[in-house]
């Protein structure tokens, strides 16, 4: 028999996806890319520490590239920094189809609406694909609610629009450093879903935000 992908080689690896064995190059050049490999597959752990010995920079194209964050946003803004991390590892966990591109893509549209709120207008950058466009707006019905609940403390400024465009931003940067750009790459959402491992308890709550 030979490797069900490419019909040629014989097969060598057991594919945890396929559930069957592929071979050793398919298994290279089909991962996270027309194969969606679980997070512990071996092979795909070892290929992730591959690529964590070699250095990743943000591409010059990159959206909001010339954008300067705060120095000391990790601190300044830690708590909106992993309320909006744990809305996302909460997102993907519920929907396994979700990839990386699909994260960083409904963060920049995220990032770009508030950039035009911060002149106080709303125009909002709702992405076309499905899963990009429904991460958005979960994003964007999270942020009104603690903008609703904190106007119903008396305090307008709890959240401002440029803490919550810089953050966005900051998101994206990680998620392009800690991603290795593949179609069906999760690797930054699985970093996301170790960091908040609640996000996959539905029962239990995720970290609130302290409106004043």
């Amino acid at each position: 028999m030979n490797c069900p992908i490419c019909g040629k080689r014989k097969p060598a690896r057991f594919c945890p996806a396929k559930g069957e064995e592929i071979c050793a190059i398919c298994c290279g050049t089909e991962r996270e890319v027309t194969i969606s490999c679980p997070a512990d597959c071996n092979y795909l752990l070892s290929a992730h520490r591959y690529e964590d010995e070699h250095k990743r920079e943000i591409p010059a194209d990159s959206p909001f590239v010339t954008e300067r964050l705060p120095r000391d946003i990790l601190r300044t803004q830690q708590q909106l920094l992993s309320l909006l991390a744990f809305q996302i590892a909460k997102f993907a966990s519920a929907d396994k189809t979700v990839t990386d591109l699909d994260l960083l893509a409904a963060v920049t549209a995220l990032a770009a609406t508030y950039k035009t709120l911060q002149s106080g207008l709303l125009y909002e950058r709702v992405p076309d694909i499905p899963a990009q466009r429904d991460l958005y707006q979960a994003l964007m019905q999270f942020l009104s609610e603690i903008k609703r609940k904190a106007a119903e403390n008396g305090n307008t400024d709890a959240l401002k629009d440029v803490n919550v465009f810089h953050v966005a931003v900051f998101i994206y940067r990680m998620g392009t450093l800690r991603s290795n750009g593949r179609p069906r790459s999760r690797r930054f959402i699985e970093f996301l879903r170790g960091q908040f491992p609640q996000a996959e308890e539905p029962r239990k709550e995720g970290p609130r935000i302290i409106v004043p």
